[in-house]
């Protein structure tokens, strides 16, 4: 049984990573880096000053960038995923 050289894979039919979609990856867990610091510090601001008057939209914010580091870290391993395995 001969092996020619068309039938050994090469280097070249392997995939490679995709850089532009990795960089973009990684900016998305950039960004969620601070926001996941922030988000729950402000809520924990906001819930000590109840009394506060501006208690509801402090809340409100502390949710928002909550949620927002949530979305950027789903967003930014999914990106990441898809740059090295498609």
């Amino acid at each position: 049984m001969n092996i020619k050289a068309s039938d050994k894979p090469s280097h070249m039919d392997r995939k490679h990573t995709n850089k532009e979609l990795l960089k973009k990856g990684i900016k998305y867990l950039a960004v969620a880096l601070p926001l996941s610091l922030l988000g729950p510090s402000v809520l924990y601001s906001a819930f000590n000053n109840q009394e506060h008057a501006y208690f509801l939209p402090v809340v409100i914010i502390g949710f928002l960038l909550f949620f927002g580091a949530m979305f950027c870290i789903f967003k930014g391993i999914m990106t990441i995923v898809k740059a090295i395995f498609d």
